[in-house]
């Protein structure tokens, strides 16, 4: 069943992929096995992008398709969040990176589970992410990025945290092609390969 979701993401079925999302909710289907479903079709969309099979408009429908597939999830998965909060994140895409769906699931579950999210968006400068901290206060930042092209700037981000004084705070990187190598390479903390592990990683930091 979720097979069939993959394939509509990858065809770019807009309105199918949307109407199948809402048919396997509506059958019970776990609402994160659905959004696995989505990740799985943006791992291939981002490999179709990396060998020049797809494009830049591809990506971008994309994103679109799974933002409205988010917005169907989402409410299936509200849960009682704790009412004090347990910790400040700073969350965003890298530089050059306009992926939002992970990072958008990513700053939900952080939600969901008493944490205090601020979202920079998609294409975020380190220098961004430098002031956010320092205006929010916040110990934890998530860099998301889904293609190769965004390991060096996830690299430039943790240096220029580092470089402004912050190094009480902890980073996170993830995406679609992250690993525990890529998490060596830029210096960062931690890599979560999913939202759940993210909110883990983040619960053991504070």
């Amino acid at each position: 069943m979720s097979q069939e979701l993959i394939e509509a993401i990858t065809e770019m079925r807009e309105e199918d992929a949307v109407a199948i999302a809402r048919r396997l909710l509506d059958a019970g289907v776990d609402p994160l096995e659905v959004l696995d479903a989505c990740r799985e079709a943006m791992a291939i969309i981002g490999r179709r992008f990396e060998t020049g099979e797809s494009f830049i408009p591809e990506l971008i429908l994309a994103g679109e398709i799974l933002s409205q597939i988010s917005a169907v999830v989402k409410p299936r998965m509200q849960q009682s969040a704790e009412s004090h909060k347990l910790g400040k994140v700073v969350l965003g895409t890298v530089q050059g990176d306009i992926h939002d769906i992970a990072k958008d699931i990513v700053g939900f579950m952080l939600d969901i589970n008493g944490f205090e999210v601020t979202d920079l968006g998609v294409d975020v400068a380190p220098e961004k992410f430098v002031a956010a901290v320092k205006e929010t206060g916040a110990k934890i930042v998530g860099l998301s990025g889904f293609l190769t092209l965004a390991f060096d700037p996830m690299k430039y981000t943790v240096q220029a945290l580092k470089n402004a004084g912050l190094a009480d705070v902890r980073i996170m990187i993830g995406g679609g092609q992250i690993d525990e190598n890529i998490r060596q390479y830029t210096g960062a903390d931690a890599y979560g390969k999913d939202a759940m592990a993210a909110v883990a990683i983040a619960k053991s930091w504070i």
